[in-house]
């Protein structure tokens, strides 16, 4: 039922990478949502092929789940030089079945397995009976499938991520929210990766970050654009990159923002390593870090690779603010912010339903709005 594969990594010390794509719902080649995909698609390729592991296409692929649409899509993936991994939603069921899905994109057979960089990257079909609509169902066999990957997964001590169209609180069948959000806490998930909202959103469950990017395709709120998400040592960092924003493009790795902390190792003591990675063609001149508005440090760049680090004196305060600023050899700037989770943070009480009770709320630096507009909470007619 599951295609175990071990994929090779680009060397970013460790640093696990991916590009989320957002909801495509592809129609026919005159609409924007086709040109936008043909954009991020190319911008992807040339600026960060060689930092990414794989991309990720979270379902709702085709909008009526058609031949014609999936071509669409294939024409465009096939511009990519990384691995793509492709999910079903509930628009790819419109036809009764996912015969269009499988074999316009050649995906693989679902659900499937693979270790990246030392994580098990778990990858599940929630598309439901075929009836179309957000009728969402993680079925019996899948959920033992979930059950014996999550367990081998922890006893390799590797930690897991997880792949499907939408939050377990949207799963419709009988015990089943509650059997997976069982499962997430049983073992190492480090992060739930997902579309459907057609809104950027996390959620911290206080164990598990829960991620929604943007839809590419039915678009309710900001510019069109896609997210990147990184897997450092167990500390996740995400970020939604709007199409037309400039390179470099910084992700701070490590530490976790104060929003993202999975646990009470991943708060900063006196004393942090700072890691970075920084996406783009043209080559990195230079990459500096500060705490509080201080004095710049210079990182430096693991070997053959697009990771920069440096340690970093903080002050023992409940937030500390860490800054990262790149310059590129064409002297163009970016810069990527947290703030750090300190000794006296107190982390907010949590829901652990497996849903947006656990929403981290507006993070415009990140591309997160907090207006939730979109199917899953402000009732568009759009799914």
């Amino acid at each position: 039922m599951s295609q175990d594969t071990d994929m090779p990594a680009a060397s970013n010390d460790g640093v696990l990478a991916f590009a989320h794509i957002g909801d495509l719902h592809l129609t026919d080649a005159r609409q924007r949502n086709f040109t936008d995909l043909l954009a991020i698609v190319a911008q992807i390729e040339i600026e960060c092929a060689r930092t990414l592991d794989f991309v990720v296409l979270p379902g709702d692929n085709a909008d009526n789940g058609l031949p014609g649409q999936y071509a669409l899509a294939a024409t465009a993936l096939k511009m990519l030089s990384v691995p793509v991994h492709v999910i079903p939603g509930d628009h790819d069921m419109e036809q009764g079945g996912l015969d269009n899905f499988y074999r316009g994109l050649g995906a693989d057979p679902l659900p499937k397995a693979l270790t990246v960089r030392g994580v098990r990257c778990l990858f599940l079909d929630i598309s439901g009976p075929g009836t179309g609509g957000p009728d969402f169902r993680l079925g019996a066999d899948q959920a033992a499938w979930l059950a014996r990957e999550l367990g081998d997964a922890e006893r390799q001590g590797l930690p897991s991520l997880v792949f499907t169209h939408t939050y377990p609180d949207d799963l419709q069948g009988e015990g089943e929210t509650e059997a997976m959000n069982r499962l997430l806490a049983a073992h190492d998930v480090a992060l739930v990766d997902m579309g459907h909202t057609h809104y950027n959103e996390l959620s911290n469950d206080g164990r598990t970050i829960f991620a929604a990017t943007r839809s590419t395709g039915q678009i309710e709120e900001g510019p069109v654009g896609y997210s990147i998400a990184t897997l450092d040592g167990g500390v996740v960092s995400w970020r939604f990159r709007a199409l037309d924003d400039g390179f470099p493009f910084v992700v701070i790795t490590a530490p976790a923002d104060h929003r993202l902390i999975r646990g009470e190792d991943q708060r900063v003591g006196a004393r942090c390593t700072v890691r970075a990675l920084v996406f783009g063609a043209s080559a990195t001149r230079r990459v500096a870090c500060r705490v509080e508005g201080g004095e710049w440090v210079e990182m430096a760049r693991a070997d053959g690779s697009d990771l920069w680090s440096a340690d970093l004196d903080l002050p023992g305060d409940r937030l500390v603010g860490i800054e990262v600023h790149a310059v590129d050899a064409l002297g163009r700037p970016g810069v990527h912010a947290i703030r750090a989770a300190g000794p006296g943070f107190a982390p907010p009480h949590r829901a652990a339903r497996g849903s947006d009770a656990d929403s981290v709320g507006a993070w415009p630096e990140n591309g997160i709005f907090g207006t939730q507009l979109g199917p899953n909470r402000n009732g568009a007619a759009k799914s």
